[in-house]
């Protein structure tokens, strides 16, 4: 029934009740919540150390093309100068102590051609393999506060000036301009010009590598080409003088933001002890609370007006510098293949076009510092036509990607908007402050 539908609870001809649940601190290991970086993707780059969670640092790998192929773009071969060489990402958004521990450094080095990076396969996030090898000495670094990307800067380039914001710009090395100044339009092994096959095997792309100091992570897209690229700024030297500059974007797949989690603090301790009075979940890559609800078992057959599962969050002093997830996910794993993850598609719906149904659903977090889910499909479910009580998961993905069993097929489902953003600690089944509790308020009438 519609939320506004749902009867008031007289103890007459509508009840309440809570039951209660067990719950359980698990690492997400699961492919379905889909940790592979995409290519829009907004990657992260930066350190943190929460008192809470442990520690978090994040590197990038991706790859570069030039904007044009075919014709040669630094004018005369043999009169060229590069005057600077600019590395650009566009910036997104941060997580963590962005005010009082906010300063980042990161450091630019070229790929190895022999580290295995290719732009033919996608990457886990949790992968170390995919912090590549480098080659040769740092390219170039900035120290920055991460409070002053979104200023707006005013660009002087050959015949422009223009003006961008949200923009982290490094300065790199002349030496990597005058490079690519040597590459040619042929098919030969210099061919860097003539077509990306080529020059990929010439620059195979950059690593960027954020220092152990400060306190957050910066979120950066490598698919914004009007903000991320690498300008070479060059001038003719010989009679005939002019000044121009040539651009190279990250153009098609290959690209890696590799986080490193170091589990610490109370999380855990959690997950190492198996307590169920309280819930850490970190966003992805991380954990996820396994939920069981025993009573669902033995609940005789009823009319459900509603089955909301609760969950409240517990206050810590960190909060303010490490923030709750805005959403998290609530699926279902089968009793008899537990590594397999099933929407609860009667209540999460979903339309022709992909659009997931989260308003009727629930899951973001509420003014009252709550989420709450409606299953009330799934429960009736349970109680009238004895589906299987499965074990729910309670989880703050990126992505996920889960079995409709509707439609008969896996779907793609986005819930949080970058990856590695955003903790909570959430009161768990056993709780002592029942107000906190997780549990599952069913309002129903007997039939």
């Amino acid at each position: 029934m519609g939320d506004n539908l749902v009867p008031a609870v007289d103890n007459v001809h509508t009840f309440e009740i809570a039951l209660k649940a067990t719950t359980r601190n698990l690492l997400m290991t699961d492919s379905s919540t889909l940790l592979f970086v995409g290519f829009s993707d907004f990657l992260a780059l930066g350190n943190i150390n929460d008192p809470e969670f442990g520690q978090t640092h994040a590197n990038i790998d991706f790859n570069i093309s030039p904007s044009t192929f075919g014709t040669y773009p630094f004018l005369k071969k043999d009169s060229v100068a590069i005057d600077s060489v600019i590395l650009s990402l566009a910036y997104q958004g941060a997580y963590g102590d962005t005010l009082n521990n906010g300063i980042q450094t990161v450091r630019v080095f070229e790929i190895a051609q022999n580290s295995g990076f290719m732009d033919t396969l996608l990457y886990k996030y949790t992968d170390p393999t995919s912090d590549f090898a480098t080659t040769g000495p740092q390219l170039g670094s900035a120290t920055y506060p991460i409070s002053k990307l979104k200023d707006t800067l005013t660009l002087t380039r050959p015949r422009d000036t223009s003006k961008v914001a949200n923009v982290l710009r490094i300065k790199l090395n002349n030496s990597l301009g005058e490079r690519f100044a040597q590459y040619d339009t042929t098919s030969g092994p210099n061919g860097g010009f003539k077509n990306d096959s080529i020059f990929k095997t010439l620059f195979r792309g950059f690593a960027i590598k954020a220092d152990q100091v400060g306190n957050a992570l910066s979120y950066f897209t490598l698919a914004d080409n009007s903000r991320t690229k690498l300008t070479v700024y060059f001038r003719t030297t010989g009679a005939t003088k002019d000044t121009s500059f040539f651009e190279f974007y990250h153009a098609t797949q290959g690209q890696t933001n590799y986080i490193n989690r170091q589990n610490g603090g109370n999380y855990l301790a959690y997950l190492n002890s198996g307590a169920g009075d309280k819930i850490y979940l970190q966003s992805s890559p991380g954990s996820y609370v396994a939920i069981n609800m025993p009573g669902l078992d033995t609940l005789s057959n009823k009319v459900i007006h509603r089955a909301e599962l609760f969950a409240a969050k517990i206050s810590l002093s960190s909060d303010q510098t490490f923030t709750p997830p805005s959403r998290l996910m609530l699926d279902r794993t089968n009793k008899g293949s537990p590594d397999t993850a099933f929407m609860l598609e009667q209540d999460l719906t979903t339309d022709v076009n992909g659009g997931v149904g989260f308003a009727a659903f629930g899951g973001t977090l509420l003014s009252d510092n709550t989420y709450r889910f409606n299953i009330s499909r799934y429960v009736q479910n349970i109680v009238t036509r004895h589906q299987a009580n499965d074990t729910l998961r309670l989880y703050a993905p990126l992505r996920t990607r889960l079995y409709n069993s509707n439609f008969k097929t896996y779907l793609p489902i986005p819930v949080i908007g970058a990856v590695a953003k955003g903790r909570v600690v959430l009161g768990g089944g056993s709780f002592a402050d029942s107000a906190i509790r997780l549990k599952l308020r069913i309002i129903y009438s007997d039939l």
